[in-house]
């Protein structure tokens, strides 16, 4: 009895600390990571589009120069969020 008891729990903690080396389970993290680093990429480069843009309104007339400020300052915050995220979504090399 105390030899399967034995034999039981050596085959659940041998699973355990082999399911991080499992090919697939690697493979299906890194291909998650990838198409989160690919999103944060795409809303980083949105944001510095949105950025230009208000800089031209600005430039053009469109915008006074308060509401300029306070409009790049947001920008600004949420384009440092995004490379903030960036940065830890980023797979190591």
């Amino acid at each position: 009895m105390e030899v399967v008891l034995a034999l039981t729990l050596l085959a659940v903690v041998v699973w355990v600390v082999a399911t991080p080396l499992r090919p697939g389970r690697s493979a299906t993290l890194e291909a998650a990571r990838g198409s989160e680093v690919a999103a944060l990429e795409a809303a980083r480069d949105a944001k510095y589009r949105e950025i230009r843009e208000a800089e031209l309104d600005h430039r053009m007339g469109k915008l006074s120069e308060g509401d300029w400020r306070e409009q790049d300052r947001a920008l600004r915050r949420e384009a440092m969020e995004i490379l903030r995220r960036l940065d830890e979504a980023a797979p190591l090399p």
